[in-house]
């Protein structure tokens, strides 16, 4: 039984390394932007397809592939800055409808560039990390784990000790006190989405070889992060990389022990939960962060 709770601990903390990716990069731009990027999850999944393209296909090493999942969909976010985001600055509605027409136009060209069935990517390596006979962690989520950490860290660096980022977080607080101090909201908000929209990437870029891989798999990756960031607090960091530790415990263990749709039913209850004793969430306020 122990080694059982073990094992399910290590899925669980892989679980929370690319959740909190993906959640981390939504309440970055919601946060700056004030935008609820429904097409999130469809950044993951474009990740994902250049995995496809760069490492599958054209036999590039997956590092490579994943660096340049990164980019590009930095650049898909800079894109959606530009062409969607910027010109409907003040109308959060537009914004919103605007991200779904988006996410419906990744979905076609993801179907028409490289179908609609599964692809399955060879894995990255075979190497397992044993603990005992019955606890083991392939290599291959480890990379995830590490690469989480090292991204998570590096941001909170930025936010914390460069001038971009105090530019970042003095726009998500206030906009118009930032601009009045000669902060460029244009500006913050490229860098915000570039960021976000990467994380993104990255994580569906990581995340390739352990999953099957087609144009709707943003889905279920977008419904989780908006799960996370409303229990962590909508526009709260910290709240989103707790939050996302927290699910992925919650709902490995209860698909571990109970199956799928109760681990599903669990997670949803848990964010009502939160709502009615919190509305704000475990680290929102009442204002934008």
């Amino acid at each position: 039984m122990l080694d059982l709770l073990a094992q399910t601990g290590l899925n669980a903390i892989y679980a929370a390394s690319y959740i909190s990716l993906v959640a981390v990069g939504l309440v970055l731009i919601f946060g700056v932007m004030g935008v609820i990027n429904f097409a999130h999850g469809e950044l993951f999944m474009a990740g994902a397809y250049v995995v496809v393209a760069v490492y599958a296909d054209m036999h590039l090493p997956f590092f490579i592939a994943v660096v340049v999942g990164l980019l590009f969909v930095g650049c898909l976010g800079l894109l959606m800055e530009r062409a969607l985001f910027r010109p409907l600055r003040d109308n959060p509605l537009g914004g919103l409808v605007a991200s779904i027409g988006f996410l419906m136009i990744l979905q076609a060209l993801a179907s028409m560039g490289f179908g609609v069935r599964m692809e399955f990517i060879p894995p990255v390596t075979q190497h397992v990390i044993w603990f005992t006979d019955s606890i083991s962690i392939p290599l291959a989520r480890v990379y995830v784990i590490v690469a989480a950490v090292l991204l998570l860290s590096a941001l909170w660096y930025f936010l914390k000790r460069t001038r971009f980022g105090w530019a970042l977080r003095a726009s998500a607080q206030d906009p118009q006190a930032a601009e009045l101090q000669g902060i460029s909201i244009a500006q913050t908000a490229r860098i915000a989405m570039f960021i976000g929209a990467g994380l993104a990437g990255i994580a569906g870029a990581l995340t390739a070889p352990l999953v099957s891989v087609n144009p709707h798999m943003g889905h279920s990756v977008i419904v989780t992060a908006f799960i996370v960031i409303i229990v962590g607090g909508v526009g709260s960091l910290e709240g989103a990389i707790i939050a996302s530790v927290v699910y992925a415990f919650v709902h490995t263990f209860v698909t571990t022990f109970y199956g799928g749709v109760i681990a599903d039913i669990t997670g949803l209850s848990l964010m009502l939960l939160v709502l009615i004793v919190k509305p704000t969430g475990l680290f929102g306020s009442a204002d934008r962060a």
